[in-house]
């Protein structure tokens, strides 16, 4: 089994990272294969509605960073974690930017699978954020992995983060409620959910 985390923080070695590393350290104790994929500092494309990923497989940015993220999905991944800093109340713009493009070009390969968001900020705004990623995978049939806690964690300087016992104790949970998870999945009854003809109401005819 394999999940992908993406850290959605420019700096590639800051507090998101460090949250998610516990998270991954977890994994690989329970088994699972993990990579780390960061955004780091350069500008993101983000989705301009063309529907040409309908048409291509993939989204027509064809970016380095898109890329790392359409391979590992394409190769196989079990489960997804997603890790941002809090940005004025919300994750990281950027991150969202290359998530648009992730989700809705990639639907059909991440729904299914357990999708989880970490999010690590200096004081305030991380229930938010965190609600805010939520969002991604309950749009997809994506299960959400919960923990002992919403899954925070708090620093400011990079590594500040592994000083907050509690977030880090919450990652380990995390990391191995998803690899509980995905056994349950695995060893279980792989059918499907019936799923019916998709309706799509808009509101202006």
């Amino acid at each position: 089994m394999k999940v992908l985390l993406i850290n959605g923080s420019p700096r590639e070695n800051g507090n998101t990272f460090t949250a998610l590393s516990e998270v991954a350290k977890t994994l690989n104790a329970e088994g699972v294969e993990t990579e780390i994929v960061s955004i780091g500092k350069k500008a993101v494309q983000g989705c301009i509605a063309c529907g040409m990923c309908s048409r291509l497989g993939k989204c027509t940015f064809n970016d380095d960073l898109y890329y790392k993220i359409w391979r590992a999905v394409k190769d196989g991944i079990d489960g997804l974690v997603v890790g941002s800093p809090v940005y004025y109340g919300g994750p990281n713009g950027s991150l969202c930017a290359l998530l648009d493009r992730v989700f809705y070009s990639l639907g059909k390969q991440l729904q299914y699978k357990p999708g989880a968001s970490v999010v690590v900020c200096r004081r305030g705004g991380a229930s938010a954020a965190f609600d805010r990623l939520n969002k991604y995978f309950t749009m997809l049939n994506m299960p959400l992995v919960s923990s002992q806690y919403w899954n925070l964690a708090y620093g400011q300087t990079p590594g500040q983060a592994a000083q907050d016992e509690e977030g880090m104790q919450t990652m380990r949970t995390l990391g191995r409620n998803m690899a509980w998870m995905m056994r349950k999945l695995n060893e279980g009854d792989t059918t499907l959910p019936e799923q019916e003809q998709r309706v799509w109401t808009n509101f202006i005819r």
